[in-house]
């Protein structure tokens, strides 16, 4: 302890600051910065622009709006990531407990409102005909608080004995960590990211065969009709295409997550510096900044909704019923 920099002076069990060069704090600083305000900002005008425009309120843009929520709120909670970027807090043990408790919730409804989008695309291309009977507004509905409501089950109850005894889990005065033993963090890396990868990967690869069996059938068609040897080219392309969009749904994902449930899961993280546990943080939390590009703005009636937003052109009357197509 001699020579550190304690958080709070003349205290014993006081936490101890870790040490970063300024170029790394400052380093730190501007990437939690950035990707907290585009997360934000682009989750924000989704949620506006499905919330306004009356053509956008389909079941699957749904789905698409609470992603935007909690994402958004992910972008919130970087901010007070940034606070702890020196390795000291001085909020109460009860708000650490209840922000930590928040996290945990907003991130676990955001990846399973993932799950519950990659339900609705594969019932629309692997069972287009039945999509508008099992797919209803009043069902994704049901399926958005089902989410919401298993996310704050699941953490209650894997966080009740920390919300009744939040100063018991601190390790030191100025820490604000949530520390799962290992049972609860097998837990916590099978419900918000074994089974929903699996969901997602399982799904998606079958949507990608369907897509690609289409994409032959409809090649073998007109190569029948035109009798053109060359159509085969442009059927590898259509498979390309499939297999690329669903590529980066899927790596984009374990990309984020995997960092962040290998520490959790090896209980490495007590041994990371302050630089590397603010990567791992970042990274995981850069998902949902993805989330909005990946998911809606590929789709042109919503580039033309952020378009019509950002041009505050929504503030015109009956904006609402703008044509989106």
């Amino acid at each position: 302890m001699e020579g550190a920099e304690l958080c709070v002076l003349q205290l014993n069990n006081s936490c101890t600051r870790p040490k970063l060069s300024d170029s790394e704090y400052l380093l730190i600083y501007i990437l939690l910065s950035c990707v907290s305000l585009l997360t934000a900002t682009l989750n924000l005008l989704v949620i506006i622009s499905i919330s306004h425009f009356k053509q956008l309120h389909t079941p699957t843009n749904l789905l698409l709006l609470s992603l935007a929520v909690s994402d958004f709120f992910v972008g919130l909670i970087i901010f007070f990531q940034i606070v702890l970027i020196d390795g000291c807090s001085f909020l109460s043990d009860v708000m650490c407990a209840l922000c930590q408790y928040l996290t945990y919730i907003i991130t676990s409804a955001s990846v399973g409102t993932m799950v519950l989008i990659s339900v609705d695309r594969y019932v629309a291309i692997c069972d287009p005909l039945h999509y508008p009977i099992k797919i209803t507004l009043k069902r994704v509905q049901i399926c958005i608080c089902l989410c919401w409501m298993c996310s704050v089950l699941c953490f209650s109850l894997l966080m009740k004995d920390h919300l009744r005894h939040p100063s018991r889990y601190r390790s030191c005065s100025g820490d604000c960590v949530i520390s799962f033993n290992f049972i609860e963090r097998i837990i916590d890396l099978i419900l918000t990211f074994i089974i929903p990868s699996a969901v997602i990967f399982v799904l998606y690869m079958r949507i990608f065969i369907v897509a690609v069996s289409q994409a032959r059938a409809l090649q073998s068609h007109i190569a029948t009709v035109t009798l053109q040897r060359s159509e085969p080219v442009t059927a590898k392309k259509s498979e390309m295409k499939a297999a690329r969009t669903l590529g980066i749904v899927i790596v984009a994902f374990l990309i984020c997550i995997c960092p962040y449930f290998c520490v959790t899961l090896t209980g490495q993280d007590t041994l990371l510096t302050a630089s590397s546990e603010a990567f791992v943080a970042c990274l995981f939390y850069f998902n949902s900044c993805l989330n909005p590009v990946i998911y809606v703005f590929f789709y042109p009636s919503f580039r033309k909704s952020i378009k019509l937003t950002v041009t505050l052109q929504i503030l015109q009357p009956d904006s609402c019923d703008t044509n989106m197509m």
